[in-house]
């Protein structure tokens, strides 16, 4: 590649996010710099601004810049291509379209081992684009005129009767809503603009515990298209009043806001909600509220019950997921990311006794100590109940569509979003679940488990337009009769449809537990399709001053984690089947129900889902965990009677998965994981204040009698 190439090709990429035009990049001989569209009179400046990777941009134009002799010296001809750097590229869809008046076709090439993944167009041989896709849309930077040979062309189709990206955005500034009991909330309201006199618009609401800012930007691309946005600091936060007291105020402070946005006269009075994570949790309370004007939800990757699914699993209080949170929220009026990011020793914390004081421990000054309100309820009492979605979901009108992966650790709140709108046959409910993670839809691979190209959809944020298009501005484009469910299913690696989740083709089918002394992988615990008609016991010392440890990821701790070489341990019963004559495919919520006694008046059962390949390597399908107390069920505690055996239910997460004919199934069974949960000291005291604890003789019941199996969801 000579220099005067290197020089001209890339050099200029106009960039749409979520099909809105942004301005354009130049790659000059300084770096490269970007061109900004005003955001309210949408008039383009000059190049001025040098790009950086963590700007509002999620494309890294610097890493791009760096690359591009990479990418335009490499010969996109073969079905891979592996730049001198690493990158991996497989061959993807065509798209044709016209180009200067005549038909070419653009071929997408989709990153692989990368998250997130950049991918890349091609047209006549060279480089002509860059895709990144997000939650909140898709970036496309891309050479003028080649816009219809990139994923671009669908914000064009006809068919999906699209709002048009025809306004500015108008920052009307910071304003204020009170709530019922007097505490005011901050939130910017966004217009689109020019506004005609009198001219109302419906309104997307969104409320954050990360300040009202964070998003904004990528938000607003619905602002361009037509609607009002509101992004709010929820009460505690930013420069919102009150104190943030998680979960508790937000179906009451939901229904407020919408209230106040109703009564502006830029209102057209229909309101939909947009929320991920803790937000997802927002929107869940706000249609928990039953507003009438409440049109419908986005809720992705939605924080479940505080009881449940976030501050406690299963009865037990959940350790570092929950407390880098925590801390990051209690260290003052906006959070401290330092606390989400990796950047303590986690350990060290873990370890700090007792429980209940780890946050002023390890903040000295709390600006809002949640750790103490959350630790201080040890059933799920009145206080907890009043966060509970189960408990107030019947209220819920709204049209939902939700939006999860497997890889999410939210997973059991949103399957438990997912139960109570069916329970309550909430009409317009739609559930998408990706092989993704927390931040869904950016990438291929997960660890050593290759997904398809397909893993990465370009139309996710057209799926959130036509649904806010359809129930707030009344389009029939079509999206209230299209099938209910859609999943995604891990090796075989194509997406399905069903008209209910669990997939209403499938059937749930028991493996059961069996044979003698599964203590380890070395023991001989056995998986059978038929409960075995002798009845006996597994039994395990559970210590929890030394508790179960995950095995690391290339992924953070997300699923599927590899247990190889990790299952030693006497206190793990190991279970499994026979190698499979014939593929399996798993797709759905997964369940235990299991018979188990303990020396001690509680403890805790974890119970994991493997498949397990023919060179031993043991991938995590699915997991949860129950606290012994908490049997009968969340608000009441029931000590056990050691020695007494006692039968169990318990959901775990879902999941789509083909097991591969040869491969086998694996049950594991503990009482401890510490970066999960904080180890129960066994004791049947609340856990908080201990500081000591007692060894606990745990034992595992199956056969005759005593069946214990695992519930698979099974699609023949």
């Amino acid at each position: 590649m000579t220099d005067q190439t290197e020089s001209t090709a890339l050099s200029r990429l106009e960039l749409y996010c979520a099909g809105v035009f942004e301005g354009y990049a130049v790659f000059g001989e300084g770096g490269p710099t970007f061109a900004y569209v005003d955001q309210k009179s949408r008039f383009l400046g000059t190049p001025q601004k040098p790009i950086h990777s963590g700007d509002w941009l999620g494309l890294p134009f610097d890493k791009l810049f760096g690359k591009r002799g990479e990418y335009n010296g490499a010969d996109w001809s073969g079905e891979t291509v592996t730049l001198p750097c690493g990158d991996v590229y497989s061959r993807h869809v065509l798209i044709d379209g016209m180009v200067g008046g005549e038909p070419m076709s653009g071929q997408v090439w989709a990153q692989r081992k990368a998250d997130p993944a950049i991918d890349i167009v091609t047209a006549a041989g060279r480089v002509v684009a860059f895709i990144y896709t997000h939650r909140y849309g898709m970036e496309i930077a891309v050479e003028k005129g080649f816009e219809p040979l990139t994923p671009l062309a669908q914000y064009e189709d006809p068919a999906l009767k699209l709002s048009r990206p025809v306004y500015g955005v108008d920052c009307m500034g910071i304003s204020t809503s009170t709530m019922r009991d007097g505490v005011k909330l901050a939130q910017r309201v966004f217009l689109p603009y020019p506004r005609a006199d009198g001219q109302k618009f419906p309104t997307i609401l969104v409320r954050s515990c990360y300040t009202k800012e964070r998003m904004q930007f990528k938000l607003s691309k619905y602002v361009n298209k037509g609607y009002a946005l509101v992004t709010q600091d929820v009460r505690g936060r930013g420069d919102s009043e009150g104190e943030l007291d998680p979960f508790y105020q937000e179906r009451g402070d939901s229904a407020d806001t919408i209230d106040w946005i109703i009564r502006q006269d830029w209102s057209d009075g229909g309101v939909g909600t947009w929320g991920a994570s803790y937000l997802g949790h927002t929107v869940a309370q706000g249609a928990a509220s039953g507003h009438p004007n409440l049109l419908c939800v986005v809720n992705e990757v939605n924080v479940g019950s505080p009881f449940y699914d976030t501050v406690r699993r299963g009865g037990a209080l959940c350790s570092e997921p929950l407390l880098c949170w925590a801390l990051a929220q209690s260290a003052g009026q906006r959070p401290d990311m330092r606390y989400m990011s990796g950047e303590v020793d986690w350990p060290a914390i873990l370890a700090k006794r007792p429980i209940k004081d780890i946050a002023r421990q390890v903040l000295g000054s709390v600006h809002n100590d949640l750790w103490a309100k959350w630790t201080a309820h040890d059933e799920e009492d009145e206080w907890w109940q009043r966060s509970s979605l189960t408990r107030h979901f019947d209220k819920v009108r709204a049209p939902m569509l939700v939006v999860s992966g497997w890889y999410d650790g939210d997973g059991l709140g949103v399957s438990e979003t997912w139960r109570n709108l069916t329970r309550h046959d909430v009409p317009g409910r739609r559930l998408i679940l990706g092989p993704w993670a927390h931040n869904p839809n950016t990438f291929r691979d997960i660890g050593d488990v290759p997904l398809g190209d397909n893993a990465i959809v370009y139309n996710f944020d057209i799926t959130n337009l036509r649904w806010y298009d359809h129930y707030m501005k009344g389009v029939d484009n079509g999206v209230d009769r299209e099938p209910r469910a859609t999943y995604y299913v891990v090796n075989e690696n194509q997406w399905h449809t069903s008209g209910e989740w669990n997939p209403a083709e499938g059937e749930t089918v028991p493996l059961y537990l069996g044979g003698v002394r599964a203590n380890s992988v070395n023991g001989a615990g056995a998986l059978s399709w038929s409960n075995p008609a002798d009845e006996a016991g597994d039994t395990y010392r559970y210590d929890p001053e030394i508790p179960h440890s995950a095995p690391k990821s290339e992924l953070d701790g997300r699923t599927p984690i590899n247990y190889k070489g990790h299952e030693l341990r006497n206190d793990m019963l190991v279970y499994t089947s026979e190698p499979l004559p014939e593929n399996l495919t798993i797709a759905g919520e997964i369940s235990a129900r299991f018979h188990a006694s303990s020396s001690a008046r509680d403890t805790d059962w974890l119970i994991r889902l493997l498949d397990v390949d023919e060179s031993g390597n043991a991938r995590q399908l699915s997991q949860n965990l129950i606290r012994a107390k908490f049997r009968g069920g969340w608000d009441r505690i029931d000590l056990l009677e050691p020695g007494r055996i006692e039968r169990y239910t318990l959901l775990m997460e879902s999941n789509g998965w083909r097991v591969n004919a040869g491969h086998r199934l694996r049950v594991h069974i503990q009482s401890s994981l510490k970066e999960l949960v904080f180890p129960n000291p066994n004791t049947g005291e609340p856990p908080f204040d201990e500081t000591t604890s007692v060894p606990a003789d745990n034992t595992i019941w199956h056969g005759g009698r005593y069946a214990s199996f695992i519930n698979l969801p099974v699609i023949r």
